[in-house]
């Protein structure tokens, strides 16, 4: 049963590329209500965390606002990478964070990684590279496909320090400070850019809304929860799920075919992302990690 609550995850993370294409408000916006509106839900179970709340160190705010500040730039380029590229492309591409997180837990923490790991990762990136070069004909869809794969770097420091916060703080408390944090951060952006956050109109107020409850309460949140009964390889495997998804969803609900290179590249990366899960998940590589 809670596999299947995961596969469910899956689902409703996948919907994300479904109420984007419906919305009309500019990425930054859309960024701002997602999380915004995401706050506004975790701010409910937060309230029986009150202890927790104020046991709070200086260190645990600090991370969770820079780690909300990263996800926030994650939204804000998946958002943009949708307005500019295919469904397909744009969550093929965006889902290799775990590959951005592998070198830098190489490049920064010096943890060692197994040579069928990084075979995986070589993989991956070759199959990112086909899916651009497919939509290299169009300066606007492979500028796209490059705003996707700066979210994926982005939400992989989020990921990162999620890890260390997590050692400590519950889920509920951890993501309300974090979507608090991207909110925040957005908001400033906005302000900055001189980007009006108000006079869009209801349908991206409900597209974010849809977005709240069923991408990051009944998807994201639904991760972090099942961390606590099941292998993290699992979860992850799952989540490779996504893309799959979000290309079936493009193509009923909005027409859209993904062409020869998207699909060849798109399951070159899938692959090496799930290849690197298992490489990454041997005995070898959790000995190289200690």
């Amino acid at each position: 049963m809670k596999k299947l609550v995961i596969l469910l995850g899956v689902a409703g993370a996948s919907l994300s590329a479904v109420f984007t294409r419906w919305s009309t408000a500019p990425a930054l916006v859309l960024a701002l209500y997602r999380m915004a509106l995401s706050a506004a839900i975790m701010a409910v179970p937060v309230l029986v965390r009150r202890r927790e709340l104020a046991a709070l160190t200086r260190r645990d705010v600090a991370l969770c606002l820079v780690s909300g500040v990263f996800l926030g730039l994650h939204f804000t380029a998946y958002f943009a990478a949708l307005e500019r590229t295919s469904i397909a492309a744009a969550v093929v591409l965006v889902d290799t964070e775990a590959l951005f997180v592998a070198l830098a837990s190489a490049a920064v923490l010096g943890q060692r990684l197994p040579g069928k790991a990084w075979a995986a990762v070589a993989l991956a990136f070759c199959g990112a590279a086909v899916v651009a070069m497919g939509d290299s004909a169009g300066g606007g869809a492979l500028t796209g496909d490059l705003i996707a794969l700066s979210g994926a770097a982005a939400v992989a420091v989020y990921t990162m320090i999620g890890a260390v916060c997590r050692r400590r703080l519950s889920t509920e408390v951890y993501t309300f400070l974090v979507y608090l944090a991207a909110s925040a951060s957005l908001l400033a952006a906005a302000l900055v850019s001189g980007t009006p956050v108000t006079g869009h109109g209801g349908v991206n107020f409900l597209t974010a809304l849809g977005m709240a409850v069923c991408c990051t309460l009944l998807g994201h949140n639904v991760f972090s929860w099942g961390l606590k009964y099941l292998p993290a390889a699992f979860i992850s495997t799952a989540k490779l799920l996504e893309p799959v998804l979000a290309a079936v969803w493009g193509l009923l609900i909005f027409g859209e075919r993904p062409g020869g290179a998207t699909i060849l590249g798109g399951a070159a990366v899938v692959g090496g992302i799930a290849l690197y899960i298992r490489a990454s998940a041997s005995p070898e590589a959790e000995r190289n990690q200690q």
